[in-house]
């Protein structure tokens, strides 16, 4: 019986010591505060209908942009900036891909790369040398050193056009997150609650993680994607940044894709940008230009001389 009468008397102490703010021993403020801007609400179904009505309704993309690309990272010891160059960027889905780099001041044709979704070319001509590059458009092996060898056009057009969630092969949950943003009225650093969609893939080995596709809660657009291989390793990181309604599709006007895997990053800015604009096969053949050496980057062998390219399956359509 002591014992319960000692128990009862200490929380009553405590008690009452916590409701006067006398066992209050001091207080700081947190790091970070709450965002003060509005939120929205959203489900997991309607942020996969974003998600799936986007990737519906763009099929094809044709745009001016300038394009801002380092090289580098923590195993290198060091990250090598290049100067930012103009270019243009086309894309045709299913998988058609073509991304032309102009050189500063003279604009002419510094880099231009095209893919059909399984094989590359890449043509590289500057004063001191002229390469083109063939090789299949999913990397395998060590990374190179050389950072435009580690450039596949599959990572730049996974990155730029979110795909659909197949409910087939693929299934959603919905992660509640927070992020660091700019809060509107202090214009100081706040925490800001964020929606993830976390896409797990299936096959015939099992289950894995695919993506996470991050949206703001402020637009609820999508802000950031993170792919992953089967491994779990993410390969692709994406962020989305000012986007604009054409024609009742919102799309970003600044996209930043990183590879951390091989070390290198690109950003582009769009400066004009048509969607579902018709895109011929032409536009999508790259031929050896004369004189280049020819370098295949599946077999590791190089060439002299003009080779001919090989055709590409979908003019064989």
């Amino acid at each position: 019986m002591r014992v319960f009468l000692r128990l009862n008397v200490l929380i009553l102490v405590f008690g009452t010591l916590f409701m006067t703010g006398c066992a209050v021993r001091g207080q700081r403020e947190t790091k970070y505060r709450v965002t003060t801007a509005p939120l929205k609400e959203a489900t997991l179904q309607q942020l996969v209908g974003v998600i799936n009505t986007s990737a519906t309704h763009l099929q094809t993309l044709n745009a001016s942009v300038d394009i801002d690309a380092s090289a580098g990272g923590e195993r290198k010891g060091k990250v090598t900036d290049y100067r930012q160059v103009s270019g243009y960027v086309l894309v045709r889905k299913p998988e058609m891909l073509r991304m032309i780099l102009l050189a500063p001041v003279v604009r002419s044709r510094l880099v231009d790369m095209v893919s059909d979704g399984r094989k590359f070319q890449l043509a590289i001509t500057t004063p001191s040398q002229s390469k083109f590059y063939v090789g299949s458009n999913q990397q395998t092996g060590k990374p190179s050193p050389q950072p435009l060898e580690n450039m596949r056009p599959q990572h730049i057009f996974d990155a730029l056009l979110l795909k659909a969630i197949d409910p087939q092969d693929e299934l959603a949950v919905l992660e509640q997150s927070t992020e660091l943003v700019r809060d509107p009225k202090t214009k100081k650093d706040a925490v800001e609650p964020d929606y993830i969609v976390v896409v797990i893939r299936r096959d015939q080995n099992g289950s894995y993680l695919s993506r996470k596709i991050v949206f703001n809660r402020e637009d609820l657009l999508p802000h950031e994607q993170y792919i992953y291989n089967r491994q779990g390793e993410l390969v692709t990181y994406a962020r989305y940044d000012n986007f604009t309604d054409y024609g009742g599709t919102m799309f970003p006007t600044h996209v930043q894709i990183q590879r951390p895997v091989e070390e290198y990053a690109i950003t582009l800015t769009m400066l004009k940008v048509r969607l579902n604009e018709p895109l011929t096969n032409d536009q999508f053949v790259l031929t050896q230009p004369p004189g280049s050496k020819l370098i295949n980057l599946d077999e590791k062998t190089t060439s002299a001389g003009n080779q001919p390219s090989p055709p590409s399956p979908e003019g064989k359509r």
